[in-house]
């Protein structure tokens, strides 16, 4: 089997991400700041290591501003929801997963916000310029993706950042994809809040992520309930990451979740990005060859977060996509990817496309079969 979908969970992972879930289950899985008691304590002490490790991963200085989430899409609702208030002007981008375009259209459609949605250039890039061109003095909030889920454009969320601070707005970043082979720097990027999936390049378990929320923001939670803290109030505490993670915590699973940030920095950064590149380049130079393949990802790796994605003339994504698993056991992702408006910027919104993630854990074998693979399912549809 050939894993190349990534973009939506990363496979396999660190067989340390494994153990370390493991040996919490079976040895101290207890309720984190629920209990003074020994297992209780050690899983609080486990809980903030991953804290702390994701807090040094995006230079972060007080940990407790990370709040734990089950994924990016619960982080990204209550970054949204939490946030904006009637009358509020939000700007955001064609190449927004649905995470963060369907919260913002219900808030539009019931709580009377302004959203703006700017398009990209041919491969989805957004120009900072044209965002700035498009604030008032209404607006409250910039909403953008680290890097498209559909293509793998990395956006210029630096600039857009900086953007955001000079006009005193808001700046959320959605980190899902390129966290964990990218550099996200809370100093260079200006974000006032990032969301982030466990289980994708954090190379965790499903069931993880989070919101990084600075000091000077104030979010309504979406939920309430115990959090172990201030239990004498009937009121939701203020204090974070109280605040937001109401209820028992993932335990084990963002124990796992520690243990893969740890094997990002023991193996580092550059390196699982150096990896990534050369599989996308030998993936993209492989599949360019084939004039029956048109191709939307950047061909420059420096631009790419890893995705390659492309369509077959005359073929559905759908029926390459099943054809790579039920002939070559190679699994891969077709359709929409959750991202409309980004399918409907490149055309593709009836055909979708067929979308080959790399992850650090591929070779370039994997590779060069992928790319035989897809020819020999081209020659055999035009031939019939």
């Amino acid at each position: 089997m050939i894993y190349l979908d990534n973009a939506a969970t990363s496979f396999p992972k660190p067989e340390t991400v494994y153990a370390s879930m493991e040996k919490c289950i079976r040895t101290y899985c207890a309720n984190p700041g629920r209990g003074s008691h020994s297992m209780s304590v050690k899983s609080s002490l486990a809980v903030n290591n991953t804290r702390e490790r994701i807090a040094e991963l995006i230079n972060v200085e007080n940990s407790l501003n990370i709040c734990f989430t089950k994924n990016a899409t619960e982080a990204l609702n209550i970054a949204v929801s939490g946030l904006l208030r009637e009358g509020d002007h939000v700007i955001t981008t064609c190449m927004e997963h649905n995470s963060v375009l369907r919260p913002l259209k219900i808030l539009e459609k019931y709580k009377g916000i302004k959203l703006t949605v700017i398009d990209g250039d041919g491969l989805g890039r957004i120009d900072p310029f044209i965002i700035k061109r498009h604030i008032t003095k209404k607006t409250r909030l910039i909403a953008c993706t680290l890097s498209s889920n559909v293509n793998g454009i990395i956006m210029p969320f630096g600039e857009i950042g900086r953007t955001a601070q000079n006009n005193g707005i808001l700046f959320l970043l959605d980190a899902s994809q390129g966290l964990g082979s990218i550099e996200v720097d809370m100093k260079k990027t200006y974000a006032s809040m990032v969301a982030f999936p466990g289980h994708k390049g954090l190379l965790g378990p499903q069931g993880t992520g989070g919101l990084y929320i600075a000091a000077d923001i104030r979010l309504n939670p979406l939920m309430s309930g115990g959090t172990g803290s201030k239990s004498e109030y009937l009121l939701q505490p203020e204090l974070l990451p109280d605040k937001f993670e109401s209820g028992t915590l993932n335990t084990p699973g963002i124990v796992g979740l520690g243990a893969g940030v740890e094997f990002i920095e023991k193996t580092g950064l550059n390196a699982i990005r150096t990896k990534k590149n050369e599989l996308v380049r030998r993936l993209y130079d492989g599949l360019s060859q084939n004039r029956n393949i048109k191709l939307y990802s950047p061909e420059k790796v420096e631009e790419n977060s890893g995705i390659v994605s492309f369509n077959v003339k005359g073929a559905d994504s759908s029926e390459i996509c099943t054809l790579l698993d039920g002939k070559y056991s190679i699994e891969c992702r077709s359709g929409l990817h959750c991202a409309p408006l980004a399918h409907k910027h490149f055309g593709t919104g009836k055909t979708g496309m067929v979308r080959l993630s790399v992850g650090y854990f591929n070779s370039l074998s994997e590779i060069d079969n992928t790319i035989s693979a897809i020819n020999r399912i081209i020659y055999e549809v035009n031939k019939n």
